[in-house]
This record gives C-alpha cells, structure tokens and sequence, in this order.
C-alpha cells in the first residue's frame, strides 16, 4: 500500500479575479462553525433537541510584504473601492491553492465565495528595526469550499 503523507502549509498560491499578486507569506483560513439551536416542545421528553441553525463563515487573512510598482497597488484599491461603498461590484471569488512538496502539483483548493475587504493594516515603521514591512488584508465573505 502507497503511503499518502499531509500536504506542508508552505507551498500555496492564490487566486483572486483579475489580481495578480506576486506573493503572500501567509494566508489565514478561519473556521466555519454552524450553530446548534436548542428546541423543545411541551410534549418532548425532559430533555433538548439540538436543531442546526446559521453557518457562519470565518475571515480569511492575507498577509504579504510592501512592494511598489506593478500591482502594488491592487489590492489595496480594492479595499479603497469597498469602503467608498461599492461592495456590491467588488465582491469576489479568491482561491487558495494548496501545492505539492515539489510545487508543481495543485493537491487541494478551497475557494472562498463574494469575498470583500474588510480590513486593511501596514504594518508600523520602525527606524532601528530590520523587518519586511507586511501588509495584511482582511477579507469576509459567504462561504468557504474545499473542491480538492
């Protein structure tokens, strides 16, 4: 029998409608939960059913290093387009590629659905530091799939 090791959660890339960005150093993929409503009729034995009530769909986080030129710029206009109040035309459908160990091979992708930023944060500057200056974008959405 062939062994099948987990995928490593270092090898990804994603896909969002017409942006191209060169690189993200993380990617957060919160949780989905769906909530579990008590009920109980009169009639029922002395105890509750549990009923599935609303999904809820966590945010995902992008987090990736300042760089200027090209598409520098994209995703944070799309943040800026959003919060003049054009949410409806922006949202959009991101995909997260989950890639081999060699990273050649698509081996899992999750597409997260009507996708919008809700959030935007460069990160601080720092005069007698050395780190890479990070943004981090935000994004809500309505649902998270994993189609492979």
């Amino acid at each position: 029998m062939a062994r099948i090791d987990p995928l490593r959660n270092f090898r990804y890339r994603l896909e969002i409608d017409n942006i191209t960005q060169a690189g993200f150093s993380e990617v957060a993929i919160a949780e989905t939960t769906i909530d579990a409503v008590d009920y109980r009729e009169g009639t029922d034995p002395p105890h509750v059913r549990k009923l599935s009530g609303l999904t809820k769909f966590g945010n995902v986080t992008l987090k990736w290093g300042l760089t200027s030129g090209g598409t520098a710029l994209d995703l944070f206009k799309w943040h800026d387009e959003v919060s003049a109040g054009l949410i409806k035309e922006r949202r959009k459908k991101v995909v997260i590629v989950v890639l081999d160990e060699s990273g050649q091979t698509d081996s899992a992708r999750f597409v997260i659905s009507d996708a919008w930023p809700v959030k935007y944060d460069p990160s601080d500057l720092n005069a007698k530091g050395n780190e890479v200056m990070i943004e981090l974008l935000e994004l809500a959405n309505e649902g998270i799939e994993r189609v492979m």
